[in-house]
């Protein structure tokens, strides 16, 4: 065959550090179309991002040549530099240092875009410890409870 195809779908979630609850409203609006525009300059198509105050969700079809380890790199890196730009206050911010990535069927992807789009609503009830041990579970990851959380 002489081209190379893929489809692959990926969910990353990653927190701030210290799951300190800093993206307000006004910093999620304008957050979450950069990390979008990120993710589709580098070949990687966004189909959805979206978050709380202390966590992002990132649902994207990743490039046939890319990794997800690099590409949660570029996202995380380029995302922090543009949140301290956004007020002296965020001069400090930084991302966790691990994160979660989830393959998504093609046949799902709605359903996570739905989840994603959801998460303010979500999490009035919920907090991110437990969708991420949630999310863990239900792909079979085994985990150090102490060690997620660093």
């Amino acid at each position: 065959m002489p081209q190379s195809l893929a489809r692959i779908l990926v969910h990353v979630v990653f927190s701030t550090q210290n799951r300190e609850p800093v993206l307000n409203s006004g910093v999620r609006n304008g957050l979450f179309p950069y990390c979008a525009a990120v993710l589709n300059e580098n070949g990687c198509s966004a189909l959805a991002v979206g978050g709380v105050e202390d966590h992002m969700h990132l649902l994207f079809a990743l490039g046939r040549t890319a990794t997800v380890c690099k590409v949660v790199e570029m996202v995380k890196t380029s995302s922090s530099k543009w949140v301290k730009r956004q007020g002296e206050e965020l001069a400090a911010f930084y991302w966790q240092g691990g994160y979660g990535a989830f393959s998504v069927s093609p046949t799902h992807a709605q359903t996570v875009v739905r989840y994603i789009a959801r998460q303010e609503i979500h999490h009035r009830t919920r907090s991110f410890q437990d969708e991420f041990r949630g999310l863990l579970r239900r792909y079979s990851l085994d985990f150090e409870e102490e060690r997620v959380w660093e």
